[in-house]
């Protein structure tokens, strides 16, 4: 969805209407998770994917009806046995998608949720898929502050309170309730897709690997920073446009730079002057991926070196070193495919292995991303 929603606040500032597909729940092989989207609007522009191919046209097809009727529709799609090329999916799982019209005049709250997301600001879009309440009827919860409603207060109180708890973990899922939000009943099925602020990835130490990293690390969606205490390579000009660079001491960065369970550190630099004071305080903070570059010997001395500061077995496991998946990477460029590889796969529990040599789903159940 973050990716399509310029173009959908291009239609929604012209007052156009259009029709948005949202991935509300797959089993199996499904291709795209949950909030994947696409959408269709003004003059036939489609931008997005909910399958990657299998049925867009099909999709395509219904989010135009959705808008010339004012009604969303959902709908499920899964393998076809006797035409595996007919609308379905080819790989043999099963998506369900709500495909509803949206526009300035009947979704008041579409705006200020596109204007979060592209300003970094924590919000959930609550959306009805079934059940007595109107489907497609929608609720933006902010930690602060609601817009819009699902039909009853009731409804709208639990689903509140419900889509700040998933918010804090940046959780995104179907939830059942009674019509007026009752916890146990499930007349009514809602869509929570929470937009949290991007993961951030902390790049330490400008090299030439670093501008290959930052720019992969951004085509995955991270908020990238790179910091390097000499300014002669902390040169905004050697990095991608969007990147963040910063003159400093990594150690001293860090110390004043907030960190969550989801950050990913690279740390490029391996110069003990650097790289020890570093991860003396990167080992004690909360993040989902700390890789370090450097050869084996290099290692095994950093690791002597940072058991002298104190740091213990459990805290020294956390490190990835040597950085990287064994691609067999030369160049900077293929050097980021191999770091970029092995975080995707901590983040979704991968083997790292030649799908090839692997059995059962190719996209199993997902755990919550790091």
């Amino acid at each position: 969805m973050r990716e399509i929603l310029p173009a959908l606040s291009r239609w929604y500032a012209s007052g156009e209407s259009f029709g948005l597909a949202t991935v509300v729940a797959v089993t199996r092989s499904a291709p795209r998770g949950p909030g994947s989207a696409m959408a269709v609007g003004p003059g036939d522009e489609v931008v997005g994917s909910v399958s990657g191919g299998c049925v867009e046209g099909a999709v395509f097809d219904l989010a135009t009806e959705v808008v010339e009727t004012g009604r969303a529709e959902l709908r499920t799609f899964g393998y076809s046995d006797e035409d595996a090329f007919a609308v379905g999916l080819t790989c043999g799982g099963e998506i369900t998608l709500l495909v509803r019209p949206v526009s300035a005049a009947t979704d008041p709250a579409f705006g200020e949720v596109a204007a979060s997301v592209a300003e970094h600001r924590p919000v959930v879009l609550a959306t009805v898929t079934d059940g007595p309440a109107r489907r497609g009827a929608a609720l933006a919860v902010w930690p602060d502050t609601v817009s819009g409603s699902l039909g009853t207060s009731g409804l709208d109180a639990a689903v509140t309170a419900d889509a700040r708890g998933e918010l804090a973990q940046g959780a995104t899922g179907l939830r059942h309730y009674g019509p007026r939000g009752e916890r146990r009943e499930d007349d009514v099925t809602v869509f929570l897709h929470s937009f949290a602020p991007p993961p951030r990835m902390l790049v330490f130490g400008a090299i030439d690997f670093a501008a290959a990293v930052a720019r992969i690390g951004a085509f995955l969606g991270y908020l990238v920073t790179v910091c390097d205490a000499r300014p002669v390579f902390a040169d905004p000009r050697r990095f991608p446009d969007g990147v963040e660079v910063v003159v400093d001491w990594p150690h001293r960065y860090l110390r004043s730079t907030d960190t969550d369970e989801r950050t990913v550190m690279c740390v490029l630099t391996h110069d003990p002057k650097f790289d020890v004071p570093l991860l003396e305080v990167a080992l004690r903070r909360p993040a989902a991926y700390i890789g370090v570059m450097g050869s084996r010997r290099t290692h095994e001395d950093r690791l002597a070196r940072l058991r002298e500061t104190g740091l213990g077995e459990t805290e020294l496991a956390r490190l990835r070193s040597p950085i990287g998946l064994d691609l067999g990477a030369r160049t900077p460029e293929e050097v980021a495919v191999s770091i970029a590889a092995e975080i995707v796969s901590l983040r979704w529990g991968g083997t790292g292995a030649p799908l090839a040599d692997t059995a059962g789903a190719i996209h199993g159940p997902r755990p919550m991303p790091l």
